[in-house]
């Protein structure tokens, strides 16, 4: 187990994917975003990513930190479970579980996806953040969980991988607006110089700007990172829910309507 900025004890906000850069791709600027709002966020790497075509050990660890420090993210966890060979089984969701009873967030982000033409790790990391969720919060196993105490995560939300082989129905989806965070995000990635060399970035940069310009654009953004939930939103008051207010979601917002008359 590696921590970097092991002075934080708990966390608000715990993001979870197999590798470092998936999380910077996936959602880097919400993570951005919820570090300027005043959260406490945490990245969970399952693995350390090696090994890989590209890079070495050494190099993807100074990588990750280098991320960190771009998207302000006060605390990043290398869980060291086995690349290219992750399994979601008990004992990755015992070392999971362990951390997330040890920094008692309130939110647990989780990179969910199935993508056959890139690696098998990404789906079976989805299975290990639900799974590890759920075993946080078992009694009488103890020594399995270094003695911490047991702790559910109030609330799981996925961050959707916009290369995942199926066209999911979730119960809820949303979109973070990240136009003021969208910078710091592409920085983060470019962070990754072993895996991302001049030329790949310049074709990572354009696929990133198109997926996150597109789910913006539906909303009314610049630039939007698009979540979903295991289930409906619930809400006491319809009005602020779709026109916004303190507490509610972002409104959307009907693209083109600038152009529309005054009333």
């Amino acid at each position: 187990m590696s921590t970097s900025n092991a002075t934080v004890d708990k966390l608000d906000v715990v993001a979870v994917a197999p590798h470092p850069d998936d999380l910077e791709i996936l959602c880097g600027g919400t993570l951005a975003k919820l570090v300027k709002q005043g959260y406490k966020v945490g990245i969970f790497d399952l693995t350390s990513g090696e090994p890989t075509p590209r890079g070495s050990l050494e190099t993807r660890v100074k990588e990750a930190e280098a991320a960190r420090f771009a998207l302000g993210v006060q605390v990043r966890v290398n869980l060291q479970l086995p690349n290219r060979v992750l399994m979601d089984g008990p004992e990755a969701r015992f070392r999971l579980a362990t951390e997330l009873r040890r920094y008692r967030p309130s939110l647990l982000i989780a990179a969910a996806g199935r993508t056959p033409a890139a690696s098998p790790d990404h789906h079976q990391g989805h299975l290990i953040a639900e799974a590890s969720r759920f075993y946080s919060q078992l009694t009488k196993w103890d020594e399995r969980f270094d003695h911490t105490a047991p702790y559910r995560v109030p609330h799981l939300v996925y961050a959707l991988m916009p290369t995942d082989a199926e066209q999911r129905h979730f119960h809820s989806t949303f979109v973070i607006d990240i136009s003021e965070t969208m910078e710091q995000k592409l920085e983060a990635i470019r962070a990754y110089e072993s895996q991302f060399d001049a030329d790949r970035f310049v074709k990572v940069k354009h696929f990133i700007s198109c997926a996150n310009g597109y789910q913006g654009a539906r909303c009314g953004f610049m630039y939007g990172e698009q979540f979903a939930l295991p289930h409906p939103v619930g809400a006491d008051d319809l009005y602020k829910l779709v026109h916004g207010g303190k507490g509610a979601l972002v409104p959307v917002q009907l693209p083109g309507r600038d152009h529309l008359p005054l009333n």
